[in-house]
């Protein structure tokens, strides 16, 4: 292909001219530096290029030369407990390559390490007709996955040759008799990062994604193949929140995106992580997660791409039949990225000068989530999960990023500067919070509890509502005007915030709560109200329930930090409530 010449820079964008023979999202390489860019316009033969990395020193004259190529990124073993940039480069071999701590423009890195050798376990023999998606071995990846090579997307035919053995990326490990003749594969492959790998069928999310936060669990569930937007202002807990379902969700593999945060960060998520012991495999949470790591110091380029490099990532996870959790923080800063690109595109701006296509461009992203009947003949079922961090500045949920986003998703964790004022922690406001997914959640826990799950929780929304409507009566005059049974309301409405709804990420028991433990949890708190009222109805006072529970209350409240292994502890306390209901009846005391 003939060279073009750089004849314009503009901070990460630059203009070349001779580029007849490229075409819109072809990958470039840029000046002698040979930096990476993507073509994103085309004008006659100029050609608008933005580019991965720093363009100082970049000058007109210098070649500009077309791969031909989209952006993609490389799919096979050896991509968990890796952290790679926005375009896929891996940080810790960039490390090792350059001896620097800082990323040195113009090094070319692949993806995946060729020097690795896999062990590969055929699971079809020869003469076996194969189709796109069909497994045809696997390699046990680290101790927890298995990674299973698939047939390419458009590729089917006969295996002519196949064999166990140990492999490096480069070599082939089986050949195809196709309608074009014979084809040999390896156990990599590669898919352009911003168009969706196919599937056979997509299904309604209707299954819990449990991420063991009682307020998500409980309140505003999340099912697997969903999407999830956690808005909030600053300091009000969003990482910690897509932290803490990265850690403890019920999910195969977790791809976590930090698109334009703060490198500390970054820095917390990789010292955790690999200390974190997965309850499920006993084994380092490293072991299922990859990490894409695109900063607020890094190129903004490659920042908008990092959230596609993620989520192919993630449903090429899902076509082996896991489910997959992407956690992007955040979804602002790639939106800004875009922001600024267009703006050097001089293109039209819309609301608050993001582009025109933004709501198009957030929903594509969203839309790529989904539960799926992957391609293969073995009918695999996939999901891809999507939870997207939102900083709006100063916590203004209706500029555009956030209502553009709220428009394609189900869920919505509306995190408040004010809970988190108070050290309310998950901040998440439970007034203004909500899930689309919960009437059929509700069923599917329920039937595995045994109990009317869905009544138990409109039970308990419904007295934290009451309860703000009280505050205001409250405020204007005073506790003392309310009557007895408003004042039992304010009272259980305290236990749900503080013994159920608040919970802390950096206790050991606390920092997760299991669906069983959850149950016994809100039992007692609506037992103890049921009962309660019970016995005001028979003549008790309000103010003798309050004085001779002081005990009971704290024990109910401080029942999330009983261990998973003690249950039967929180058992106890529904007794305790019964018992003590009765000895305030009757007179006595119970304190």
């Amino acid at each position: 292909m003939k060279d073009g010449k750089i004849i314009e820079v503009s901070g990460p964008l630059i203009k070349a001219s001779g580029m007849e023979d490229a075409a819109v999202r072809d990958i470039c390489l840029v000046g002698e530096l040979q930096l990476t860019g993507e073509i994103l316009e085309m004008h006659g033969d100029v050609a608008s290029i933005q580019v991965y990395e720093e363009t100082s020193g970049l000058e007109p004259g210098q070649v500009v030369k077309t791969t031909g190529q989209p952006l993609s990124v490389e799919l096979g073993p050896g991509m968990l407990t890796k952290m790679f940039d926005g375009i896929q480069r891996p940080l810790q071999e960039f490390i090792d390559e350059t001896e620097s701590n800082y990323l040195e423009r113009g090094v070319q890195i692949a993806a995946l390490d060729r020097s690795a050798v896999w062990h590969f376990t055929p699971t079809v023999e020869v003469g076996t007709q194969v189709t796109s998606g069909d497994v045809v071995g696997t390699v046990q990846e680290g101790p927890v996955i298995e990674h299973r090579i698939m047939v390419p997307v458009g590729v089917s035919g006969t295996v002519k040759s196949i064999q166990e053995g140990d492999y490096t990326l480069n070599d082939n490990v089986y050949v195809l008799e196709t309608e074009q003749g014979e084809k040999s594969f390896t156990m990599m492959q590669k898919w352009p990062v911003r168009q969706g790998r196919p599937f056979a069928e997509k299904y309604t999310p209707n299954k819990i994604m449990t991420t063991g936060q009682r307020v998500i669990d409980t309140f505003f569930p999340i099912s697997k193949g969903g999407a999830a937007a956690v808005p909030g202002p600053f300091g009000a807990g969003k990482t910690v929140v897509q932290h803490q379902i990265a850690k403890y969700a019920d999910v195969d593999i977790v791809i976590y995106v930090g698109c334009g945060e703060r490198g500390n960060e970054m820095t917390d998520v990789i010292n955790e992580f690999p200390e974190l012991v997965d309850p499920k495999t006993g084994e380092s949470i490293m072991e299922r997660t990859v990490l894409i790591a695109n900063t607020s110091n890094m190129p903004v380029a490659a920042r908008e791409a990092s959230v596609y490099t993620g989520i192919t990532i993630a449903e090429y996870f899902r076509d082996m039949g896991y489910s997959v959790a992407i956690m992007a923080d955040s979804t602002s800063r790639w939106a800004e990225a875009l922001r600024e690109m267009s703006g050097r595109l001089e293109e039209m701006p819309g609301d608050e000068g993001y582009p025109a296509y933004l709501g198009s461009r957030i929903a594509e992203y969203y839309e790529r989530a989904g539960i799926v009947r992957t391609l293969g003949s073995e009918g695999r079922t996939g999901s891809v999960t999507a939870v997207g961090a939102v900083s709006p500045p100063g916590g203004d949920t209706s500029e555009p990023v956030t209502q553009n986003t709220l428009r394609v998703v189900k869920v919505f964790w509306s995190l408040d500067a004010n809970l988190s004022r108070q050290r309310h922690f998950p901040a998440i406001n439970w007034l203004n919070s909500y899930s689309l997914y919960d009437s059929e959640i509700y069923k599917g826990v329920a039937a595995e509890l045994g109990v009317e799950w869905g009544q138990w929780v409109q039970k308990a929304m419904n007295i934290l509502t009451e309860e703000e409507s009280l505050q205001e009566v409250v405020q204007l005059v005073g506790v003392d005007a309310l009557s007895e049974k408003d004042k039992m309301t304010l009272l259980i409405a305290a236990m749900i915030r503080e013994g159920y709804l608040q919970q802390n990420a950096f206790d050991d028991v606390d920092t997760t709560t299991s669906a069983k433990k959850q149950e016994k949890m809100l039992a007692n708190i609506l037992t103890f109200d049921k009962e309660a009222r019970q016995i005001m109805e028979n003549g008790a006072y309000y103010q003798e329930i309050a004085d001779n529970t002081i005990d009971l209350r704290e024990s109910i409240v401080r029942s999330k930090f009983i261990p998973e292994d003690q249950l039967d502890r929180i058992d106890a306390i529904n007794d305790e409530i019964k018992a003590a209901m009765k000895e305030i009846l009757k007179g006595g005391s119970y304190a």
